[in-house]
């Protein structure tokens, strides 16, 4: 073998170089044009020294003259070659055929182009996509329509709306084809809103859109919420006979479910003759994402019982609507279907099953899932992280963020949002300053969303001079951090003057930085007024509003209750409905606490029946904790404990910390240790149910085991500062 490649180094010339048209790995890359001994470049029985040597040596080197040519010219085929190259991914080497032939004079075919750019669209090769589109200008074949309608989407594809339509706008005439290119560019990676231009132009210049362009259109409706536009295109479609097409009527159907009128998409879905898995996806996608789990589950079971096919994107809309409606009997029973199905293993799923597992409070069980995928992404990572955040196991959350860090997983700003948030629940300054060196270091800082997290963190930490500083060195704000500042001086102060006064400047500021009072402002400032203890000044902007919405009431009513006027909220609430606002679950949490900070047992009580009975609000874990807290502060603490016991859902520590709460201030030993032992086995480092505990114990005159609760602190690893609340 050595000696072979001796030979061939010492003259080029005498072996013929078969890489540009080689069409399997059987096929030699150099082939003696004597004696037909064949060399391959990848084989291991190759001297360590070839490789260096090939390096130094140009792709097609060892042809000259004609030979070449007829080579190239055989090797294209109508293009068929080229395009083989690119689908097994050898684009740089079809790129570099058509270059030799272009630099040789040899006109090479459409199709050879048109294969060239379909392989720099699936590669996202934008540089390369450049190349092709110079070669074809060199040839000059830039006034073929097919042609420049494929060049339109693959600059689309590759991200670059603006060289797409540069190419368009140069076009010496269009077809649907092209029209088409270009309007889902816009659908897909411009603004929507142009896109539906175009498609007007289209009609306008005398094209009749196929079924391809109306559902390209309708997308772009989808994305921007449309609706009005979505039904006009609608008619379009029932006058071109095309609503019977399934694809068309898919796209119908998950173009109404994302403008939110899941009726009229449920309409659209029970009137197609022919209905696909996309079909049903399509619907229970959008049952799914209105938050109607229940109808989304009910199709589920439709669909076993009509033998659809489900496909991992149906597993996934599935588990989303599991996760909205904190089903997990079902959740579990949709677990095992995957398995039979074969699609645990896929990514999507095992990640909507992380976090199906961890919104219904089974934590154990997502990290299970989490620990069993041989694949994970940053999605999958945050799922996970998400899920220890809302279930306040902070520690887990960071833990689990070094783990990926160590893993080499980039963290995206979903991420830092999601431990940004975990940090200001926990009030742990220290690790938020760490994540914020991190963001810092991974250029997420001047990302709005992020810096509005910050703000927030910092607010809710007390440190209102750091959260300044995040928000005056932002290059852009929006209305939410504004809110975030306005939030944080209410907090800051809880009713101080010195917090009210610089609420009442960054009102000020915000009149002056020329923001409207829209409705997240307003009701911002509506949180802000009532928590710093001027429930006046918070009507006040309240009624001079232009309009409000359910948060502005649930804003109103949330400031009634941090003031303790229970039955101010009540009527609040009346009006509210009286008005044809329709209360959220927020709402109702809001008015569950004026009913327990005012011992209104009854009227709270009747509440959360009517919530769930007559309103069709699921109750999540605050409801439930609301209720917790209710019972208890009235002294009822046996109808608390019951409540508790048959909740459908996984009790979490502020449920129990709750029940604990009140056995303090009602004396109740037994009761208060059953609670603690709930809230330790959830937080074993929870210093509050340490310190009620000991209360506890301490009132009932039971020194020994308030000595006991300080060592199992020790023990804990619990902070001195802990300790001295014992006392």
């Amino acid at each position: 073998m050595e000696q072979l490649w001796q030979e061939f180094f010492s003259d080029p010339s005498r072996w013929w170089d078969n890489r540009l048209i080689k069409e399997g790995r059987n096929y030699p890359d150099f082939k003696h044009k004597i004696t037909n001994e064949g060399l391959w470049v990848e084989n291991w029985l190759n001297p360590p020294w070839v490789e260096a040597k090939m390096a130094t040596m140009a792709l097609g080197q060892t042809q000259s003259g004609g030979g070449l040519t007829q080579r190239l010219s055989y090797s294209l085929k109508n293009g068929d070659n080229v395009s083989k190259l690119c689908r097994e991914g050898r684009l740089k080497d079809a790129l570099h055929i058509v270059e030799l032939m272009v630099k040789r004079n040899i006109q090479a075919p459409i199709n050879a182009y048109v294969g060239l750019l379909k392989g720099c669209t699936r590669s996202k090769a934008l540089a390369e996509g450049k190349r092709v589109h110079a070669l074809i200008v060199q040839s000059g074949l830039h006034s073929d329509i097919f042609l420049g309608s494929t060049l339109v989407n693959m600059y689309a594809k590759c991200g670059s709306v603006l060289d797409a339509r540069e190419v368009f706008n140069k076009m010496p005439e269009h077809n649907v084809f092209s029209w088409t290119a270009i309007i889902a560019a816009y659908a897909d990676y411009g603004p929507g809103g142009e896109a539906i231009n175009l498609f007007q132009q289209m009609q306008q210049t005398g094209i009749a859109p196929d079924k391809v362009a109306f559902v390209v259109v309708l997308k772009a409706c989808a994305r921007i919420g449309d609706l009005e536009q979505g039904k006009q295109l609608h008619s379009n479609i029932i006058k071109s006979g095309l609503e019977s097409d399934v694809t068309v009527g898919n796209t119908l159907v998950s173009m109404y479910a994302k403008c939110g009128c899941i009726e009229d998409a449920h309409e659209v879905f029970v009137k197609m003759n022919k209905r696909n898995v996309v079909s049903w996806n399509a619907m229970v996608a959008g049952y799914a994402q209105q938050g109607r789990g229940k109808e989304a589950l009910a199709l589920y079971e439709q669909m076993k019982q009509e033998g659809v096919q489900m496909n991992d994107i149906t597993f996934v809309a599935l588990l989303n609507a599991c996760a909205s409606i904190a089903a997990l009997e079902k959740g579990k029973q949709l677990h095992s279907h995957i398995i039979r199905s074969g699609f645990e293993s896929d990514l999507k799923v095992g990640t909507a099953l992380v976090d199906m597992y961890a919104k219904c409070g089974i934590i154990e069980h997502a990290r299970q899932v989490f620990n069993r995928m041989s694949e994970r992404d940053v999605v999958s990572w945050s799922a996970m992280i998400a899920g220890y955040a809302q279930q306040r196991l902070g520690k887990e959350a960071l833990a689990l963020y070094e783990q990926m860090k160590q893993e080499d997983v980039q963290p995206n700003k979903v991420v830092y949002v999601v431990l940004l948030n975990a940090c200001a629940s926990a009030v742990a300054l220290e690790q938020g300053k760490q994540l914020h060196s991190d963001i810092i270091r991974s250029d997420f800082e001047s990302d709005v969303i992020v810096g509005n997290t910050l703000i927030d963190m910092y607010a809710k930490c007390g440190c209102m001079e750091d959260a300044r500083e995040v928000f005056n060195k932002m290059n852009e704000r929006d209305v939410i951090s504004w809110t975030a500042m306005i939030a944080g001086y209410a907090r800051q102060g809880l009713a101080s003057v010195a917090a009210l006064e610089q609420g009442k400047q960054l009102h000020s500021d915000i009149i002056k930085s020329g923001f409207k009072l829209d409705v997240i402002t307003g009701n911002s400032l509506i949180d802000m007024y009532a928590k710093c203890g001027s429930i006046e000044d918070a009507h006040e902007v309240f009624v001079k509003m232009n309009e409000q919405d359910v948060g502005s009431w649930t804003a109103m009513i949330a400031g009634y209750a941090h003031q303790g006027l229970g039955k101010e909220a009540l009527t609040f609430l009346g009006q509210m409905r009286r008005e044809g606002i329709k209360p959220n679950e927020a709402t109702y949490v809001s008015v569950l606490s004026a009913c327990s900070h005012s011992g209104l047992v009854n009227e709270g009580r009747y509440l959360f029946g009517s919530m769930c009975r007559d309103h069709g609000v699921t109750p999540t874990v605050d409801h439930y904790a609301c209720m917790v807290d209710l019972l208890g502060r009235a002294g009822c603490l046996a109808d608390a404990k019951d409540f508790i016991d048959k909740m459908p859902i996984q009790p979490n520590s502020v449920i129990w910390i709750a029940l604990l709460g009140a056995a303090k201030n009602h004396g109740q030993v037994e009761m208060g240790r059953r609670a603690f032992d709930c809230v330790v086995k959830l937080e074993p480092e929870n210093a509050a149910a340490y310190v009620l505990l000991s209360n506890i114990y301490a009132a009932a005159g039971r020194r020994d085991e308030v000595e006991k609760i300080r060592k199992e602190m020790k023990v804990a690893g619990l902070k001195e500062s802990a300790w001295m609340q014992l006392d």
